[in-house]
């Protein structure tokens, strides 16, 4: 992946202010506040910059993801033995907790607490990544933590970083701006995009695949997230049918509800939302998309109690080839109950439930082949 092969080598290869984590890092020991909280959207390099500014300082990176936390517990036992430990070769150290926001849910808020603790008493600079730092449950980390914010990259410094990239792999630039344009200040998305669009010499496929990705990351807000004013609004920058975004949900939650009350309160709120599509159908009363959304938003998040796991496979919706599948398969028999109905002055219903008797007299008798003006296709399926 170029995300790995072109990643950062020093810091004037990150488009972002790094004034501030660097001066955290170096005058640690001046800090009033133990630790330093990297908040922005995905892509935008927090990762990437304690990386290199731990190998440009020469110091030891340890680094634990927050969504490893199950608890209290776990949080000492992986954070505290981080802070605990004495640097290899005594160089010094920064300790990096990514996406620190993972923590989430009732069962975690112990945890939350257990991790500011250790950062009340950590001798090492700790830094923490999170996408939204302002959710109620990290109050406890803000209090202790310097903010710095690394907004969306510029399209420009996208440009920049990509065009670097391609003259590196020995590839022409034209591609770059569109790539950069499409990715809304996400670089590791616009470096894959580019990577991509390079081996297929087109941008064929990428919008597929933003698509698929946006429906995916509205998803995780909606199975992680516990609070409704958070998830709410998570399909309003997508664009998609509601319809479909209910099929996504229907197809995926049984991944990432595991415990049995909270993935039957979830397929309640859904059958409801369900409920409200059949009215408009029904009544053409639009009005009723806006709780079709709410339901299948704030519904689905507020109908578990138990925090998702760190890692859940979220899969494409199956549902519309589900429907091809079984419509081709079905559509030989359908052809010919139509034509029997005809025939016979019956419903197709009634047709459908005689093709068996049609089927075992059949023998390819040339009087029902006439009779029914049939294919040599639909010949074939009779005689099976």
């Amino acid at each position: 992946m170029w995300t790995d092969k072109f990643s950062p080598e020093s810091l004037d290869d990150i488009p972002q202010d790094l004034s501030k984590l660097r001066d955290f890092v170096l005058n640690y020991k001046k800090q009033k506040k133990r630790a330093l909280l990297l908040y922005g959207p995905p892509g935008s390099g927090k990762t990437s910059a304690v990386h290199v500014l731990a190998r440009e300082l020469g110091l030891e990176l340890i680094e634990v993801n927050a969504s490893d936390f199950r608890n209290s517990d776990a949080i000492k036992s992986l954070v505290g033995n981080a802070l605990g430990q004495q640097s290899l070769f005594s160089k010094g150290k920064v300790v990096l907790v990514d996406e620190v926001d993972g923590i989430a849910g009732s069962a975690d808020r112990g945890g939350i607490s257990a991790l500011a603790g250790l950062i009340s008493s950590s001798v090492f600079p700790v830094v923490m990544t999170a996408n939204d730092p302002w959710d109620s449950r990290l109050s406890s980390l803000r209090s202790k933590s310097v903010l710095v914010e690394f907004p969306a990259v510029p399209i420009t410094g996208v440009m920049r970083v990509l065009r670097n990239i391609g003259e590196a792999a020995g590839v022409s630039g034209e591609l770059v701006k569109s790539v950069a344009r499409m990715n809304n200040g996400d670089l590791r998305g616009a470096i894959i995009d580019f990577q991509a669009a390079v081996s297929d010499s087109s941008l064929e496929g990428i919008g597929e695949r933003r698509h698929t990705e946006s429906i995916l990351g509205a998803l995780n807000r909606i199975f992680r997230s516990f609070d409704a004013s958070v998830v709410v609004s998570a399909f309003d920058s997508l664009g998609e049918n509601l319809d479909e975004c209910l099929f996504w949900i229907e197809e995926n939650l049984p991944n990432a509800y595991s415990h049995p009350e909270d993935l039957a309160r979830a397929f309640d709120v859904l059958s409801r939302a369900d409920i409200f599509r059949g009215r408009i159908r029904r009544w053409q009363y639009w009005r009723y998309l806006v709780y079709v959304n709410v339901l299948l938003t704030a519904g689905i998040a507020l109908a578990k109690e138990n925090r998702v796991p760190s890692f859940v496979k979220l899969s494409r919706n199956q549902r519309f080839l589900k429907r091809w599948l079984i419509n081709k398969k079905l559509a030989k028999r359908d052809s010919v109950a139509a034509k029997l109905a005809d025939v016979s002055h019956c419903s197709q219903k009634k047709a459908v439930e005689s093709i068996p008797f049609l089927k075992k007299f059949f023998n390819d008798s040339p009087a029902i082949v006439e009779a029914l003006d049939l294919t040599d296709d639909e010949v074939e399926w009779l005689k099976r």
